[in-house]
């Protein structure tokens, strides 16, 4: 099994346009370059399927003969997937120009604050743990406000059960048989 080196090189093409299309603020750009990226992933799937052979349902007498569906299979679900995000992003295109006549997306006060604290260290995380509390899976153990309650083997005489409790039915007429 030979596989073209051209088909190889054309769908790395695809995966790197689609990839550097993708990171630019423009929603057609974005979209674009997810068109790129869907006929990469096809142009992969129909690389890694190989050889073509009779297809299986004709009972081939030699499996070797046979090609495998699989591949195929996934091709079919990666269209669906390549057009259904396609046309969401042409929606929210097609709404973005609808309110801003614009199409690219713009920093909003939170991108700006994230821009701007860039340098601060990642240690505030660490100051929050005690080594008591490593063992702890929640922050509410011990608390009167805990909302989950551990019990023990001890501990299970002591509850109530006030669930009700189904009784059999009387038959209508009164008999107890």
């Amino acid at each position: 099994m030979s596989v073209s080196v051209v088909l190889i090189v054309i769908m790395a093409a695809l995966f790197a346009c689609g990839v550097y299309a993708m990171l630019e603020r423009s929603l057609t750009r974005v979209l674009i370059g997810f068109l790129l990226l869907g006929n990469a992933a096809n142009l992969l799937l129909l690389i890694v399927m190989g050889r073509p052979g009779v297809a299986p349902f004709f009972g081939a007498a030699d499996p070797s003969e046979m090609s495998d569906p699989l591949p195929q299979a996934l091709t079919l679900t990666a269209i669906v997937i390549t057009f259904a995000v396609s046309a969401f992003l042409l929606a929210l295109i097609y709404r973005s120009w609808q309110l801003g006549q614009a199409d690219t997306v713009e920093d909003d006060e939170a991108d700006v604050a994230l821009r701007e604290r860039g340098g601060e260290p990642d240690e505030t995380m660490d100051d929050e743990i005690d080594d008591e509390d490593d063992d702890a899976t929640t922050d509410f153990v011990g608390m009167d406000t805990s909302p989950i309650t551990v019990l023990h083997a001890r501990d299970v005489s002591s509850i109530r059960d006030d669930a009700p409790v189904d009784r059999p039915q009387r038959p209508p007429g009164g008999d107890d048989r």
